[in-house]
């Protein structure tokens, strides 16, 4: 398993390697061992004035462990990606 720096990630900009960063999370690594469903909480429960859209989160978060962009994951994937993480839409 590679290591990489978030920013090397696929889907992950200044913004998002950011927000991982106040919650722990510094490097691919940590992201595949937390898993998408997990970080996306942590990070709603870091940031509750923010809105932290689905898409350039959760989404984002799962490409990055898959190398996938965001939006190639099917509208079936995406609700169990919502589902893991605890959304009920």
């Amino acid at each position: 398993m590679s290591n990489r720096t978030l920013l090397e990630l696929k889907n992950i900009g200044k913004t998002v390697a950011s927000r991982l960063y106040q919650i722990g999370i510094t490097n691919e690594a940590e992201l595949r061992k937390l898993g998408s469903a997990k970080a996306y909480r942590w990070l709603l429960e870091k940031n509750t004035e923010k809105q932290l859209p689905v898409c350039y989160y959760l989404y984002s978060l799962e490409g990055a462990i898959q190398d996938r962009h965001w939006d190639a994951f099917s509208e079936r994937e995406k609700t169990a990606l919502r589902l893991s993480a605890g959304l009920t839409k």
